[in-house]
């Protein structure tokens, strides 16, 4: 199989993955709670760690809730440029790869959830008493983590190329000289 279809199949495999898991999960808690109910799977991190059902009409942490339409929009339009850029991805950036994969697949499970239920389904609530409290969904927590990945590997590739580059402190190899002036 030639790289680069096999590059192109890696991202529609990560993507249909990170889109079903958190497509299911969404379903089973649509069909199973009721908006606000909340159920501890772990009693032992109940204060930590709950499922609730929870509607974000707005972006993240449910900030302008009036702007649903506009952050669907913004959610396709961004995943058409990372499939754009995705050929122009270095050949070393696997890493980059992988998280392309799961930040669109997280962006079309939320843009999913908008279109069908006019709102993202948020059910994961992890809080801190007194210090924080999310909720969020696998499509949110796929594209933190991606974009986390993203950065983690710019910033590897950044250091080994700049490792190759020779700086002031870095001895000349050159014989060369040069001519005093006159």
């Amino acid at each position: 199989m030639r790289p680069a279809l096999r590059r192109w199949l890696l991202l529609g495999i990560l993507i249909t993955l990170v889109v079903a898991v958190d497509q299911v999960t969404k379903h089973w808690v649509v069909d199973h709670l009721v908006l606000g109910q909340a159920i501890q799977p772990i009693p032992a991190i109940s204060d930590l760690f709950e499922i609730v059902r929870s509607h974000n009409a707005g972006a993240a942490f449910g900030f302008l809730p009036q702007a649903g339409d506009i952050f669907l929009v913004v959610a396709i339009l961004a995943v058409i440029g990372m499939i754009f850029f995705y050929p122009r991805i270095p050949d070393g950036a696997r890493i980059t790869r992988i998280a392309t994969g799961l930040v669109v697949g997280g962006a079309l499970g939320n843009a999913l959830d908008r279109l069908q239920y006019g709102s993202v389904i948020d059910f994961i609530h992890y809080q801190i008493p007194g210090v924080i409290s999310n909720v969020s969904n696998l499509a949110d927590h796929a594209i933190v983590f991606g974009v986390l990945l993203i950065f983690l590997e710019s910033w590897r590739l950044d250091r080994e190329k700049g490792s190759d580059t020779p700086t002031a402190d870095t001895p000349q190899t050159d014989d060369s000289t040069p001519s005093p002036q006159a």
